[in-house]
């Protein structure tokens, strides 16, 4: 059954040092990203009042700090640091749900459109670095996120991550930039450079429901999982990866589907890389006027 425990005893969960509520640092960080976006959301609808910017994407992202909200404040932080099934809840919400809501919010073509000209040429030119392209292909993605599951939950990694809270942090910071990662590499709106076609991310995505699928029942089973919690509650946590990771990686297919657009036909005497370049080049001096990229490379079926 692998080495199951009864109760993690880290009995972090209620105040920090010097009588600050721990739920306090998350509560003002979610604010502050909050006010940030609804910030750069004033400033491009003052830049180019005619365009404006989208009432859906401000709610997708005030929608995904919800969830972080909910992960990161009572009641359920509390429950996670007594209970695996709180913890399963946590990193669904943080590492799926969350990142998911926030990069439909398109963060990086709002910076594009409030950013100064030369600002917007160094973002883009750091996007499509290589290792821009590298970290942002949906393998790599996949395999911080999904791939990271394995090692966590069938190693003592998460019985030591788990026993204090500054790597508990760390956990939730790695579950929210994997899980945005991924699901800007599958379905961001975001330009893309090093997105692969429609195909590719399809293969992708369906590995990882089958990961999690595998995962989830070897947990139940108690194959190999090295969890320091109560029988019931490892097999909850499972059920709750399972259907909760199941309805999750839904959603991003979804929004695969909602954000895919056909790649332009190519011109003639004129190679992709050309295109390419061309259309960076436009989404940085767009980004000076309060434009919006020229295209969505998001690569075609």
């Amino acid at each position: 059954m692998g080495h199951q425990l009864h109760g993690n005893g880290n009995g972090h969960g209620h105040a920090a040092g010097g009588g600050v509520p721990d739920w306090l640092p998350p509560a003002l960080l979610l604010l502050a990203a909050s006010g940030a976006y609804l910030l750069l959301v004033r400033r491009a609808c003052r830049r180019n009042p005619a365009l404006g910017w989208s009432r859906w994407r401000t709610g997708w992202f005030l929608g995904g700090i919800l969830l972080l909200g909910i992960a990161a404040l009572p009641p359920v932080a509390p429950f996670a640091h007594e209970d695996f099934r709180g913890h399963m809840v946590q990193h669904l919400l943080i590492g799926m749900y969350a990142p998911l809501a926030l990069v439909l919010a398109a963060p990086v073509t709002l910076l594009l459109r409030t950013l100064p000209a030369s600002r917007g040429r160094r973002l883009t030119a750091v996007l499509h670095s290589p290792p821009g392209r590298v970290i942002a292909h949906p393998a790599v993605a996949l395999a911080l996120s999904t791939g990271g599951l394995a090692v966590l939950y069938f190693t003592p990694l998460y019985n030591a991550i788990t026993a204090g809270p500054a790597a508990h942090w760390l956990l939730h910071a790695h579950f929210l930039l994997s899980g945005c990662l991924f699901a800007h590499a599958i379905a961001g709106p975001d330009p893309a450079p090093a997105r692969p076609g429609v195909r590719a991310r399809l293969v992708c995505l369906g590995v990882a429901i089958a990961a999690h699928a595998v995962i989830s029942q070897l947990m139940y089973g108690g194959f190999r999982v090295d969890i320091h919690a109560p029988i019931d509650q490892v097999r909850g946590g499972a059920e709750i990866m399972y259907y909760g990771g199941d309805l999750a990686e839904l959603m991003l297919a979804a929004a695969l589907v909602a954000t895919w657009r056909p790649e332009p036909r190519r011109v003639a005497g004129r190679g992709s890389a050309g295109r390419s370049a061309a259309g960076w080049s436009a989404a940085g001096r767009g980004a000076g006027r309060g434009g919006v990229p020229a295209r969505n490379v998001s690569g075609g079926s």
